[in-house]
């Protein structure tokens, strides 16, 4: 009779029956999570999923990766787990977005990794060329190429380093016509979206469209003294 009822019991119920307390415990979880920004954009493993706010849900056994990013703040990341011998995932999260260092040490501009063109018609090739390298020198002080003969001019790479980034910043100078005479100058803006990169690590850099505010007047400084 007993075994007729046990038997009965497993076909009747067997999720129940073979369910164990651990993997009960390990059920999915729900995190209601929220941000120090309301439109800050939230994702779980890539998906966008809401802004300022979402509820996360954690597999049994798994984990989820939670990122949440906004123009202007460090992007925070957070990772979630609903495994045994891990901590359980909290009912609610709350995380606080703080600002972004190298976005607020810099300004968004349409002049950078451009060629601007500068036309001399107030004095010759040596004065500009001179006056030329005088600005360069006053905001990054090592060339790294130089032909005054040709009008090339190339600085070494200004590398700075943020949280969560990293900028180098370099001045290019090409003479592009002789009469009249005309320079070309551009203010090279690069990120690596990592901190503590190499500056030779070329293949970690690309265009930024911002400038470190300590280079946003090179080109307008060339502008107004060589002409």
């Amino acid at each position: 009779m007993k075994k007729s009822i046990l038997l009965f019991a497993l076909v009747a119920f067997p999720l129940i029956a073979l369910a164990t307390p651990i993997e009960m415990e390990f059920g999915k979880k729900k995190i209601e999570l929220g941000t120090s920004e309301n439109d800050a954009e939230i994702y779980i493993n890539g998906k966008l999923i809401g802004k300022g706010s979402a509820v996360v849900t954690v597999p049994s056994n798994d984990c989820v990766t939670v990122i949440a990013k906004k123009v202007g703040f460090l992007t925070e990341r957070i990772e979630f787990c609903n495994k045994k011998k891990m901590t359980k995932p909290p009912k609610t999260y709350y995380i606080e977005m703080k600002r972004d260092d190298a976005y607020d040490a810099s300004v968004q501009t349409d002049i950078a990794n451009v060629d601007i063109e500068i036309k001399v018609e107030n004095m010759d090739k040596d004065r500009a060329w001179k006056l030329i390298n005088q600005i360069v020198l006053s905001y990054i002080d090592v060339i790294e190429m130089t032909d005054k003969e040709t009008g090339y001019l190339r600085t070494a790479w200004s590398l700075k380093t943020f949280l969560q980034n990293t900028v180098r910043t370099r001045i290019i100078v090409k003479e592009s016509s002789l009469d009249p005479l005309v320079f070309k100058v551009k203010l090279v803006s690069e990120a690596s979206g990592l901190p503590m990169v190499s500056v030779k690590s070329d293949e970690l850099f690309k265009e930024w469209d911002r400038v470190l505010r300590s280079y946003s007047n090179a080109i307008s400084e060339f502008q107004a003294r060589v002409k």
